[in-house]
């Protein structure tokens, strides 16, 4: 399985995983919703379980994938800070439509 983050989600992601609920945690990506052809995502910390995929990143961090959801595979997590600050995450490989759907976190 696949993630990507860019430098901004990196950052954010970086320091949720240096809060104190973060210890003995890891980010977890999932999805919220399926709308057919896309999937709206959320973000969490949690702990592995028997169906996830621990997913290294470009950027040092690891991510929990369950494999069991083909619209995982692939997903792009992006942080924006204008015009709000927020967590984008798209599947471009998934999402057939050409404009992607995603998920305020």
């Amino acid at each position: 399985m696949k993630c990507k983050l860019n430098r901004n989600a990196a950052k954010v992601l970086k320091k949720m995983l240096e809060s104190p609920e973060a210890e003995g945690k890891m980010i977890r990506v999932y999805i919220t919703e399926i709308h057919g052809d896309h999937a709206h995502y959320g973000i969490k910390l949690d702990t592995p379980t028997e169906h996830d995929e621990i997913v290294k990143t470009d950027k040092d961090i690891d991510i929990l994938l369950d494999r069991r959801e083909e619209f995982l595979d692939g997903v792009w997590v992006q942080y924006f800070y204008v015009p709000q600050e927020e967590f984008v995450i798209t599947n471009p490989w998934k999402e057939k439509e050409a404009h992607q759907h995603h998920h305020h976190h």
